[in-house]
C-alpha cells in the first residue's frame, strides 16, 4: 500500500511541480564539476568519476541517479576542460543531461587560484504517464507522454581555491525552461519547470597531526519555489588512505560517509543517508557509491594528494 501511495505522490509531483530540482548528491565534494564548471581541471590531473545513487530504498518510483564525469587541465596552461553525464529517474520521469565545461584560472598568490567556468548543457526529458495512478482519467494533461523533450542550457561559476581551502559560487542553469504537453488541450499547463539553482560551497582542511586531516564543508542550494537546502559535512582523512565522516542535510537527512584510497590513482567511496523527515516511515534510507580514477603526469601531483 505504501509503495502505491508513493508512486502516486511522485507522479503528481512530476505533473504539477513548479520548480524541478537538479539531481541530488550526498558526496558532492568529490563531484563538484556537476554543480560548478570552474572546478574543471582544478585538481591538476586527469580525473574520471562515476557515481550511482539509490534514494529512498524500498519505494516504487523512488529516485535513482547515475553520474559520470571527466575533467582535466590542458597541458601547462590555465585552461581546464570537463565533460559530465547525469541520468536521473524519479517516478514516471527520466531525465538525462550532457554537459561540457571550460574553466580559466588566475594565480592570485603563491597558494591560491581564482577560477572562472562556463557550462553548456543538453537535457532530454521523458515522462511516461502510464506509470501514474490517475484520480481523473479524463485529465488532458496526462493523456500524452513526453518523449525526448530537448532543451539546451548554459551556466557559470567561480571557484577560489588552494590545496587546503575552497570557496565557490555557481548557477549551473541560467535558462528557465518549461516542459509541457503540446498535444494537450491545455498546453499552458506546466509539467515541469527548470528553475535557476544558486550553489555556494566552502571547505577547509585542517592538519590535526601528521596522520590525521579534518575537513569541514558546506553546500547551500537555493531554488525559487523550494526551501533553502543546506548540507554540512565533516570528514577525517587518516594516513592519506581512509576517510570517515558524517553529514547533515537540513530538515531532510543525516549521512555517514566512508572512503578508501586504494592506490595513488584509485579512490572508492560510499555514503548512507538516514531520513529525518516523515519520509523515514516509507523507506529504509539512501545509498551512494562512487569510484574515482586519476592519471598523474608529474611527481609533484603524486606526493601532494588533495582532500577535495
Amino acid at each position: 500500500m505504501k509503495n502505491r501511495f508513493f508512486i502516486i505522490l511522485l507522479g503528481l509531483f512530476a505533473i504539477t511541480s513548479y520548480a524541478q530540482q537538479d539531481a541530488q548528491f550526498t558526496q558532492y565534494m568529490y563531484n563538484t564539476i556537476n554543480i560548478n564548471p570552474a572546478y574543471a581541471g582544478s585538481r591538476g590531473v586527469l580525473s574520471v568519476f562515476g557515481l550511482h545513487r539509490t534514494q529512498w530504498v524500498g519505494l516504487d518510483g523512488a529516485p535513482t541517479t547515475n553520474s559520470f564525469s571527466i575533467n582535466t587541465p590542458v597541458n601547462n596552461s590555465n585552461i581546464g576542460l570537463g565533460l559530465s553525464v547525469i541520468n536521473d529517474r524519479i517516478g514516471p520521469s527520466d531525465e538525462s543531461s550532457i554537459s561540457a565545461d571550460v574553466s580559466y584560472s588566475i594565480k592570485t598568490s603563491e597558494t591560491f587560484k581564482l577560477s572562472f567556468g562556463v557550462k553548456g548543457t543538453a537535457n532530454l526529458l521523458n515522462i511516461d504517464f502510464t506509470k501514474v495512478s490517475k484520480y481523473n482519467p479524463y485529465d488532458n494533461l496526462a493523456q500524452y507522454n513526453i518523449d525526448n523533450k530537448f532543451s539546451p542550457n548554459v551556466g557559470a561559476g567561480i571557484y577560489f581555491h588552494s590545496n587546503k581551502t575552497y570557496v565557490g559560487f555557481s548557477i549551473p542553469n541560467f535558462l528557465e525552461t518549461e516542459h509541457y504537453n503540446k498535444s494537450s488541450t491545455s498546453p499552458s499547463k506546466t509539467v515541469a519547470t527548470e528553475r535557476m539553482h544558486y550553489h555556494f560551497i566552502a571547505g577547509h582542511v585542517f592538519d590535526l597531526n601528521e596522520t590525521i586531516k579534518f575537513k569541514p564543508a558546506i553546500l547551500t542550494k537555493l531554488v525559487q519555489g523550494t526551501p533553502l537546502q543546506v548540507d554540512a559535512s565533516a570528514n577525517f582523512l587518516f594516513n592519506e588512505k581512509f576517510v570517515l565522516g558524517a553529514a547533515y542535510r537540513w530538515d531532510a537527512a543525516a549521512s555517514l560517509l566512508a572512503g578508501f584510497q586504494v592506490n595513488k590513482s584509485w579512490f572508492i567511496g560510499y555514503s548512507y543517508d538516514m531520513e529525518t523527515s516523515k519520509l523515514a516511515n516509507y523507506n529504509s534510507g539512501s545509498h551512494e557509491i562512487f569510484l574515482r580514477f586519476e592519471l598523474f603526469n608529474n611527481i609533484e601531483n603524486i606526493v601532494s594528494p588533495r582532500f577535495f
